[in-house]
């Protein structure tokens, strides 16, 4: 946000640090040729209304984007960022044959209601009777990748096979979509089977409005039974910033009639529905609370009525590492019995375990559904997982402190070199601030502190800033911007990759202050609240 003024005045100040033919010594000469050559570059890139739009949108990255050469000059930054998507989207182009969009979903259904419903009377003389048998009773697997053949056309395969009590079958699926206009794309599918046969389709998505869309999907199921035509419609609409609202018509297999508002917020996902349709007509509401922490964490119930009964639903889901979420779901019916659904999302993977417990409303099926994947999640999670992120964010850092060594290093040099060459300009600050009791830096430290006694083990990386610190003192006030603190002249990075602060110790008016400041918070001294109380 700095004003072009402020730039001039800036580069002003630093170059009459950093200039050469104010050092005599032929080592700080040379270390001050090589800060002032960094400076003038910065000045040139910030000074010039189009490079500066680039680097504040997209950094240096932006700068070193292929490209720009044949632009012609823009005036706004809204202008820039339409013309560097533009570079990018073409450089995406020629890498569309490289890239697929892998999914795939393995469900493996257990059948568990020998742990809660024996029929023991009848299998009282068969050996090993005694133990709970527990049986896998059905698995589903299906795969699809997404194979972009041109701009706007994209082939999509797909594949699945089921398995049910020592029955089953698979199938696999071709379409080919294309993206007709900005407002809408179609789809045809093409499909076969050792169970339905052969299948054709026709889906159409098109926006009506701003704030309305419909989708429409027709198809033909060809079997031994004859062709089963299907069409299936959806009419959605924006109700306000947050809600949605949906008509769905299907006819032919299952018709059915259905509606539904949807309700996502930050905090909050909350849906109602109606369906009236053969054979299933019900009236679901479910009910998801966002919590704001770092594993969003997430808590749901859902209560479903229906021709087929009744069915309440509660669980909860927690990310548990970078790309994986798990979640669990216990499901409580009448006729359905109690069920336990343990999902894992892994990136563009699900993998679902549906446990079914028991046929019949039990208390104690019921209690251990919700206790026991409670106990092995948080003994798992601290037993196993915790260990194995520390660990692994241990190995990231590491890999990141090799690759950015030289970088570090080189930063490291020039924030020395720096410090050497303003020991004549933080003299004279010092002078003139003593002189009108202002601001004295009496001690600046950057870096990781460790106040915590739970981490009294790590260790402490901190570089001295004072002189640096000191050098930014204009007027009695020091002023820093929401940005990292490593970029300031005499700074640079003690700790790769983690948790960085600024502390410093200062004289105003002849008494001590002391602040904390973490990495990328702006920071005004001196304030009052910083004063150190001397009784204490």
């Amino acid at each position: 946000q700095a004003s072009q003024d402020e730039l001039k005045a800036a580069y002003r100040r630093l170059c009459m640090l950093y200039h050469p033919d104010k050092h005599r010594d032929p080592e700080l000469k040379s270390q001050a040729e090589r800060l002032f050559n960094l400076v003038h570059q910065a000045y040139e890139v910030l000074s010039d209304p189009q490079t500066r739009a680039i680097y504040d949108i997209y950094g240096r990255r932006g700068l070193e984007m292929e490209g720009w050469e044949v632009v012609e000059r823009k005036r706004t930054a809204a202008e820039i960022r339409e013309e560097f998507e533009r570079l990018q989207r073409e450089r995406e182009e020629r890498r569309l044959q490289q890239r697929t969009n892998p999914k795939g979903t393995i469900s493996v259904g257990i059948d568990a209601t020998d742990l809660f419903d024996r029929y023991d009377e009848e299998y009282e003389d068969v050996p090993g009777s005694s133990f709970p048998q527990i049986e896998i009773n059905k698995m589903h697997i299906s795969q699809s990748i997404e194979a972009p053949l041109t701009s706007t056309d994209t082939a999509i395969l797909s594949g699945n096979l089921s398995t049910q009590n020592g029955n089953g079958g698979g199938s696999i699926n071709l379409a080919l979509r294309r993206v007709t206009s900005a407002k809408g794309w179609g789809e045809l599918e093409f499909g076969a089977g050792d169970l339905h046969g052969p299948l054709f389709g026709l889906k159409i998505f098109r926006n009506l409005t701003p704030r309305c869309f419909i989708t429409t999907n027709c198809a033909l199921q060809f079997s031994s039974r004859g062709v089963r035509p299907g069409l299936t419609t959806v009419l959605a609409r924006n109700l306000d910033k947050n809600t949605m609202g949906y008509l769905q018509w299907r006819w032919g297999i299952q018709s059915a009639m259905n509606t539904s508002i949807v309700r996502d917020t930050k905090t909050s996902h909350f849906t109602v529905a109606m369906q009236l349709g053969i054979p299933h007509s019900f009236m679901m509401v479910s009910y998801q609370h966002k919590f704001q922490d770092e594993d969003q964490t997430r808590v749901k119930g859902s209560l479903k009525v229906g021709f087929f009964g009744t069915i309440v639903e509660y669980g909860a889901e927690r990310k548990i590492s970078r790309h994986s979420v798990l979640g669990a779901t216990v499901s409580v019916g009448v006729p359905q019995g109690v069920s336990l659904k343990i999902k894992l999302n892994r990136a563009s993977q699900t993998y679902f375990f549906p446990v079914h417990l028991t046929d019949q409303l039990l208390p104690s099926a019921v209690f251990y559904a919700t206790v026991g994947p409670l106990v092995v999640y948080f003994a798992m999670h601290r037993l196993v997982i915790k260990p194995y992120l520390r660990a692994q964010k241990e190995r990231e850092l590491e890999k990141q402190r090799e690759s950015t060594a030289s970088d570090i290093l080189q930063k490291k040099q020039e924030a020395e070199a720096a410090v050497r060459l303003m020991q004549e300009s933080v003299r004279r600050i010092i002078e003139a601030e003593e002189a009108r009791m202002g601001l004295i830096v009496v001690n600046a430290w950057y870096g990781k502190f460790v106040n915590d006694n739970s981490r009294k083990n790590e260790k402490v990386k901190v570089i001295d800033v004072t002189v640096p610190l000191q050098c930014l003192v204009k007027d009695s006030k020091l002023i820093l911007t929401e940005a990292s603190k490593a970029g300031l002249p005499g700074f640079y990075d003690p700790c790769v990759g983690e948790e960085k602060s600024l502390k410093v110790l200062y004289q105003f008016r002849g008494v001590l202050h002391q602040v904390m400041s973490a990495d990328n918070e702006a920071l005004r001294i001196p304030k009052q609240s910083h004063r150190i109380d001397a009784d204490g």
